[in-house]
This record gives structure tokens, C-alpha cells and sequence, in this order.
């Protein structure tokens, strides 16, 4: 890496500015120490201290201190050596992006030690301005990688608490938009997020929750297919019968009849809860018994 010029802890005067519509001829590393204006996608912004912003090659340079205030920065002017962009883009830093630093202590020593090292006369200042910088391009995609974390544990988190709220309460009115809007994402991109962390649809979750309690309602009430429908969270009785015979290869009256049937007597032995009545059994195990009782050829999705 080619260092062409160091600044550490300069303070700006009040009518600092710098406009460069060509650039600087190489590349420009800043941190900011105070508050500062910069132009981006043409209009002003201001970027905030403990910043760090680096413009590109040939990219225009434009900022300047805030009204009345002095403008405190490190900068560092540099150029690739052949190889070392394509190992610099695998950071995954932004160029021409401002990213927030929660502290900067070590990256203000290391642009210390550039200053030091490039007006020193020691025998090894290139390959030590050379690790500093490695240093500081370090830390900044570190920064970048706890932010994207981050946001993605609280992201699934968001997207858990929305799951357990379906198999919980499978009845409740639910759809897409209204998922998205709970977790504050578009409804792509909440369809997207959900799929890649749970492995299935939103709507194939809460097609299951409710198919799942209705086989409970069917199994331990006596309650009309009509009333399970509407309790399950469907609003007509066609939708529901129409899920189910597609997830059961059965409809609901022929699930509850073949639970109720002769293939399964009312009292029954199992070993974990000894000579019980079928409704006194919990259902998931229930459900289990109901499948090796079964003796013909029947696909039960229990």
C-alpha cells in the first residue's frame, strides 16, 4: 500500500470545507472526531463523530464543518498496490458510506502510529504502516459484521416470537401483511426471512398449527366439524375441509370416525399410562397409539 499523506488530530477551522468534483487522485480514509456535512447522492448530510467514511478513487470529495463549529478528523490518502483492492473488497467495507464506531481509542492509535511511522526514517515503516492500516480495515468490517449480527438475532427473534404466537394460538386471525407489519418488514422480504430460517412458508406454519388443533378439537370434544372449522381460525367450513383432506388424506368427519371406530377400543394399555380411557390420553401420544393400532392400509397424517 502506497501512502501519500497522513493527518492526525487536525482541527479545522469553522470555514473549513473541502470540494474536490474529480477526487483526490487516490484513495481517502477519514475519522471523524466531531460532527461534519458531507455531500451524498446530492444532498447534504451530516455524518456524526466517532465516524469513518473512506472515498474511492476518482469518486468527487465534498464536506465540510457543521455552521460555527470547528471540524476535528484523522485522514490517511492511499493507493492500492496491485492485488490488495480485491483483498480490501473481501472486508466487505462500503466505500462512499459512513459507519459508526462505538469507540474509537484503538483506531486513533493506529492512525497515531501511521503519522508516526510516515515521518520516521525507520528501516521497516512501510511494512508497519502497511499492518496498521490492516488493522484499522479490520476492525471497521468487524464493526460491520457485529452490526449485521445483530440485526439478524434480533430479526429472529422478532420471527420465533411470530412463530410461537401461531402454534399457541392457531385460532387467531393471522395473515401475511399482518406478520410483516408486527415485525416492521415488508411482506417479501418478511415471506423471504421466514423461509430461511424456519425452513417453511409462513403460511404452511399456520396452515399446520391450525390443522394440528383441530385434530385435538376433533379427537377430545364433541364439537360439530362446522364449530372445529371456526374455532381452528377458519372462516368457512369448505376452506377448512378443503386444508385438511389435504394435509390427512382424510376429512375431518373420517378422521374423528376412525378414531372413534372399532380399530381403536375405548380403553386401551399403554405402557406410560397403564389401562386408560382413549380421551383421558394426551393426544400426541394418542395419535401415536392411533397409528400402530391401525391394522389396514389407511395414510393418517397425525
Amino acid at each position: 500500500m502506497i501512502i501519500n499523506n497522513v493527518g492526525y488530530n487536525h482541527c479545522h477551522d469553522a470555514d473549513f470545507f473541502i470540494n474536490r468534483p474529480e477526487g483526490s487522485g487516490d484513495y481517502l480514509l477519514l475519522l471523524l472526531k466531531t460532527d461534519a456535512v458531507f455531500i451524498l447522492d446530492n444532498a447534504e448530510t451530516i455524518i456524526p463523530k466517532n465516524s469513518v467514511f473512506i472515498y474511492p478513487k476518482g469518486m468527487p470529495q465534498y464536506y465540510k464543518c457543521l455552521p460555527q463549529q470547528t471540524f476535528e478528523n484523522n485522514w490517511i490518502h492511499f493507493l492500492f498496490e496491485p492485488g490488495e483492492e480485491q483483498e480490501f473488497l473481501k472486508l466487505n467495507i462500503p466505500y462512499s458510506t459512513p459507519i459508526k464506531i462505538d469507540s474509537i481509542y484503538f483506531l486513533d492509535f493506529c492512525f497515531k502510529s501511521i503519522a508516526y511511522e510516515f515521518g520516521s526514517c525507520n528501516l521497516y515503516k512501510d511494512n508497519s504502516i502497511s499492518n496498521f492500516i490492516s488493522l484499522i480495515f479490520n476492525k471497521i468490517s468487524e464493526r460491520l459484521n457485529q452490526e449485521s449480527m445483530a440485526i439478524l438475532s434480533s430479526k429472529q427473534e422478532m420471527l420465533v416470537t411470530i412463530r410461537n404466537k401461531i402454534y399457541s394460538k392457531p385460532f387467531e386471525s393471522r395473515t401475511v401483511e399482518s406478520a410483516a407489519h408486527e415485525v416492521r418488514m415488508c411482506k417479501s422480504a418478511f415471506q423471504r426471512s421466514y423461509k430461511e430460517t424456519f425452513g417453511v412458508t409462513f403460511i404452511e406454519d399456520l396452515t399446520e398449527s391450525r390443522i394440528a388443533y383441530a385434530k385435538m378439537l376433533l379427537a377430545t370434544t364433541n364439537l360439530s366439524v362446522t364449530e372445529i372449522a371456526f374455532q381452528s381460525g377458519y372462516k368457512t367450513y369448505a376452506h377448512f375441509t378443503r386444508q385438511f383432506r389435504k394435509k390427512c388424506n382424510l376429512t375431518p368427519t373420517e378422521f374423528r370416525s376412525l378414531l372413534q371406530s372399532a380399530l381403536l377400543p375405548p380403553v386401551i394399555l399403554i405402557p406410560e399410562y397403564g389401562q386408560r380411557n382413549l380421551l383421558s390420553v394426551p393426544f400426541p401420544r394418542l395419535a401415536s397409539v392411533a397409528l400402530q393400532l391401525v391394522s389396514r392400509e389407511i395414510y393418517i397424517c397425525l
